[in-house]
């Protein structure tokens, strides 16, 4: 798992969005799901090539072994 701190502070900005995550390590891969609040905001997630480089690099993995799952309708 990435360092708390790292974990928490990208938690701690998503949740100002209206956004939840919940990562788990599967093996080789890492499973990432962002889950909207009803208070969400629609154009606020970054696109997510963006995203996974930030979650690989969090993780330790190459993006590619990042399995990311955005809220349905929120892909920007």
């Amino acid at each position: 798992m990435p360092e708390q701190a790292a974990l928490e502070t990208l938690r701690a900005a998503l949740a100002a969005d209206g956004y939840t995550i919940d990562a788990r390590e599967d093996g080789e891969r890492v499973l990432v799901e962002i889950g909207a609040t009803p208070e969400a905001c629609a154009d606020c997630l970054a696109p997510r090539p963006v995203m996974q480089a930030i979650l690989g690099k969090m993780f330790a993995v190459p993006a590619e072994q990042v399995e990311l799952r955005y809220p349905e309708g929120a892909e920007p």
